[in-house]
């Protein structure tokens, strides 16, 4: 319950409204608190134990993390009317596309939208991948216990072995997660 109320209190931090926007497409300056950007990558010798995330998507459907084994899993924390979530999703679609071959998946976390205004969202931006929808947060909590995850959007970069190898607090760009992608998959496989 505790997780829940934190990350109800972080999205309602984050979301604070600026009626002085003029740009409605720029994410700057729209009173929104999400990340700075900030990068951390972790040594694979300095990786703990895999994360397993697991819950249904936004139709009902289950899914897991482990359904990806011995793929590189990108986890994006989102919602639809997060404004740098919105600014980041064709840098991910792009991403998400040209890496499918490569043995990469995405799976997204939303613990803040219903069914109608997340599926509405994928819909817009052409969202490819299954999203868990985390209306406990207990998703989010997990992962939280392994990796930071102090904003929304957070991407996530897991290993082959499921372990986190890095991860973006803030908006993402398509050029940065490629290369954190890239050094995944240039490491030995059970390395």
């Amino acid at each position: 319950m505790l997780a829940v109320v934190a990350l109800a209190g972080l999205l309602l931090t984050s979301c604070a409204a600026d009626s002085g926007n003029t740009n409605p497409n720029d994410v700057a300056d729209q009173g929104y608190q999400s990340g700075d950007g900030s990068l951390r990558t972790w040594a694979a010798d300095d990786r703990g134990e895999a994360v397993v995330l697991s819950g249904t998507d936004f139709t009902g459907a289950p899914i897991s993390s482990t359904d990806f084994a011995d793929d590189v899993v990108v986890l994006n924390t989102w919602f639809a009317a997060c404004p740098p979530c919105r600014a980041e999703a064709p840098d991910l679609l792009t991403v998400a596309t040209e890496r499918a071959d490569d043995g990469v998946q995405f799976i997204g976390i939303n613990g803040t939208d219903d069914a109608g205004a997340a599926l509405a969202f994928e819909r817009e931006h052409g969202i490819t991948w299954p999203s868990i929808a985390d209306t406990t947060g207990s998703v989010v909590a997990s992962l939280q216990k392994v990796v930071p995850v102090q904003a929304v959007p957070t991407t996530v970069v897991l290993d082959r072995q499921g372990r986190v190898a890095a991860r973006v607090l803030g908006q993402v760009d398509a050029t940065t997660l490629d290369g954190l992608i890239d050094d995944v998959l240039a490491e030995t496989p059970g390395a």
